[in-house]
């Protein structure tokens, strides 16, 4: 029997109790009637939470990574200049996907825990193809400024990685000029990992890669079962969907807008808020850069002479508290806690403070 976790690390976190009820409704086969009209009202209420009109906005039979994958795999041709702004492991693993579509890769790098310099990266190429960027760093904590890349971007595509703040703070792929997004289930969205919310506009669609490496993640192809197919009465059968992951994160959209997607953005902030407060009335020092903390992901410094592994462990042993290690350089001197979904709420701050305060001896 496996104990129940308080997931506030970077992802995954605990999931609405809707989305999860949904997982034991009578399985669908992916081509019946009732589950492709919960494709369709899934497909809708994801341009809600993505701000957008895109017709080709849905979600893909993958985790978040391939979302990425696909937004790079349709849209590079080889000898395309991609400018990709890095503030972050994920940011860097943009340059990598994109190098080997064949890209020429312009990486700006930026100093982990900063936003993105978005003179910086305008300015980097003349002419690129594609600009590419993390709204919300997961490593970091950190929020960039997606409309003002938007706003500057000239010709160019600009791709945004939304995995960690998609339903979590405030996205506005159209207004701010977002041609390809994607985004992964496991955050904000309070679903189980396992598919990735995407969508790509007009323009990006008709500059795509006619016959993309990946067949899996072939757009043209996928727009057949789902996207512009679904008012059509055409569906031609690409691969076996995961229905009950569409019906889980259907259930779980349906909850969010319910509540209200602004209202959802208010909770995520004041959760928190309410934890960066209290970190640092413990004496703990914030990682991410002032005024670009995100409120859905912190990030913390781990005191001097403390063992990370150790306090992480004893969270989990203890009080069934999973927080996350940093990633890369700072695996053992930085603490990500997310405050997700479901766990956005009063509740959870104090859980997770007083657990805190308690493993390192400052109550």
């Amino acid at each position: 029997m496996i104990r129940e976790r308080h997931l506030f690390g970077p992802g995954p976190s605990n999931p609405y109790p809707e989305a999860t009820r949904a997982l034991a409704q009578p399985l669908l086969g992916h081509l019946d009637p009732e589950f492709l009209r919960i494709m369709d009202e899934t497909c809708e209420m994801l341009r809600t939470v993505w701000g957008t009109d895109n017709a080709r906005t849905l979600p893909l039979s993958a985790t978040g990574s391939a979302g990425m994958e696909a937004a790079f795999v349709n849209t590079v041709h080889p000898g395309d200049v991609v400018v990709v702004a890095v503030n972050g492991l994920f940011g860097q693993r943009m340059t990598d996907v994109a190098a080997r579509c064949g890209a020429e890769v312009v990486a700006v790098e930026h100093e982990w825990g900063q936003p993105v310099d978005v003179d910086r990266v305008l300015s980097a190429h003349d002419s690129p193809a594609i600009i590419a960027a993390v709204h919300a760093e997961t490593s970091t904590g950190v929020r960039s400024d997606i409309a003002a890349l938007g706003a500057g971007k000239g010709d160019a595509l600009l791709i945004a990685d939304a995995v960690t703040s998609i339903g979590g703070i405030e996205l506005r792929a159209d207004d701010w000029g977002v041609d390809v997004g994607y985004a992964g289930t496991q955050k904000c969205l309070g679903v189980a990992p396992g598919l990735a919310p995407f969508t790509i506009g007009d323009r990006a669609f008709e500059r795509r890669v006619q016959k993309p490496r990946s067949w899996y993640l072939d757009l043209g192809m996928l727009g057949g079962y789902v996207g512009e197919a679904a008012g059509k009465g055409q569906r031609t059968y690409h691969h076996t969907a995961p229905t009950a992951m569409v019906a889980s994160l259907h259930a779980g959209l349906t909850r969010i807008l319910e509540e209200g997607l602004e209202s959802v953005w208010a909770r995520h902030q004041a959760a928190g808020d309410a934890l960066q407060a209290g970190l640092q009335e413990m004496g703990l020092e914030l990682f991410a850069a002032e005024g670009s903390r995100l409120p859905e992901l912190t990030t913390v410094k781990v005191p001097e002479g403390v063992d990370s592994a150790a306090v992480r462990r004893e969270l989990l042993e203890r009080h069934g508290i999973e927080i996350g290690a940093g990633a890369g350089a700072y695996a053992s001197s930085v603490w990500r806690i997310g405050l997700m979904g479901r766990n956005a709420r009063p509740d959870a701050v104090l859980l997770v403070l007083a657990a805190l305060k308690e493993v390192l001896g400052r109550g």
